[in-house]
């Protein structure tokens, strides 16, 4: 009589796929913060380079001097003190604060390609630039960060309150949806205003491109509540964004309050991203692409998430500031056109690669 082999069962596909993440998991825990004491020494790095590094290099030993002892008959001191400094501060700033927003925006769309310009932030910005300037004749760079600012809020509330109406409330698809449709609207109406006055556009476009160059230290200052309040709140929504990474249902029945906590990010959204556009322009790629390299750091636990972005953000802007004084001496590149240049590389990159659908 022969006996009948048996193939035993095939092992469950989940099971064989959870041994490699939780070991990933476990390898991205134990370096998280080392990791990220090793971004703010970077940091540090990039920072002495933006002040070391312009149009025309200074040594080390002279960058030192000018930020530890000032002496206003020096030339390379007031170059950095009053020139460097300030436009150094404004990017780290700026950079950390696009990063954030991008992880949040992310987070609480839970779409991989959000940006502040999905949700019609840098379109609303732009709207308020241009019809100040148009309707109200206000011009230079102060009056130009409080339009952009109250443009980027308006367009947020727009979005906000269209995406909540009808059942269901706020949800993701439906807030990128009307940001799309809000963006579309806001960039007709820019676009219409500038054709109608050759003045505004003038005065528009040196704003539009994205650049922390010509900012004094005070609109650093000035916008710098906006920043610390929007780290704030998008630290105290991590755990909401974590829950809702799983899905609305499973986030309330964590004992998560679903609309709140949306609305909640969404403010920090507001306060990071359109500040940091008020200050600089629009400036593209730079929250969609740090967000995924922070993610694929850390994982998706935004407690660590967000200030990996935060960081790897400020690095990122600042660096491109320095490229764009490096390639075009005696001028210039402004920021926002370096980090398109690099950053539509990299987005490309990062989609083409199988690992995000994992995170």
């Amino acid at each position: 009589m022969v006996t009948p082999t048996v193939t035993p069962p095939a092992p469950d596909a989940a099971v064989t796929d959870a041994a490699p993440v939780a070991a990933r998991r476990a390898r991205r825990a134990w370096w998280r913060a080392p990791g990220l004491v090793a971004l703010l020494v970077l940091v540090v790095v990039v920072a002495g380079l933006s002040l070391a590094v312009g149009a025309k290099s200074l040594p080390l030993g002279a960058t030192w001097d000018a930020v530890v002892s000032y002496d206003a008959t020096r030339e390379a001191d007031l170059i950095i003190r009053e020139l460097r400094v300030p436009r150094t501060l404004l990017a780290l700033v700026v950079g950390a604060a696009l990063g954030m927003s991008g992880a949040v925006m992310q987070g609480v769309t839970r779409n991989p390609l959000a940006d502040p310009g999905l949700l019609g932030i840098n379109a609303g910005a732009a709207l308020g630039v241009v019809s100040g300037i148009y309707f109200l004749g206000l011009a230079g760079i102060g009056a130009t960060v409080w339009l952009a600012l109250a443009g980027a809020a308006g367009a947020a509330v727009l979005v906000y309150g269209i995406g909540s109406a009808g059942r269901g409330g706020p949800t993701p698809v439906k807030l990128t949806i009307a940001g799309a449709a809000l963006t579309a609207l806001f960039l007709s109406l820019t676009t219409a205003l500038l054709l109608l006055d050759r003045a505004t556009l003038d005065q528009y476009r040196f704003w539009a491109v994205g650049s922390v160059t010509g900012r004094g230290l005070s609109i650093t200052l000035t916008l710098l509540p906006f920043f610390v309040v929007g780290a704030l709140l998008a630290f105290a929504s991590s755990r909401a964004l974590d829950s809702m990474a799983l899905g609305d249902d499973v986030a309330r029945s964590l004992g998560q309050r679903v609309g709140r906590a949306r609305a909640l990010a969404f403010l920090a959204i507001v306060l990071l991203s359109g500040s940091a556009t008020a200050a600089a322009g629009p400036i593209w790629f730079v929250g969609l692409i740090v967000a995924h390299i922070a993610r694929s750091l850390t994982g998706g636990n935004h407690r660590w998430l967000l200030p990996y972005a935060a960081v790897i953000g400020a690095v990122l802007l600042t660096f491109c500031d320095v490229i764009g004084r490096v390639l075009a001496r005696p001028g210039e590149l402004e920021v926002g056109i370096v980090t398109a240049f690099l950053g539509g590389p990299l987005f490309i990159a990062f989609v083409r690669r199988k690992r995000i659908a994992e995170l």
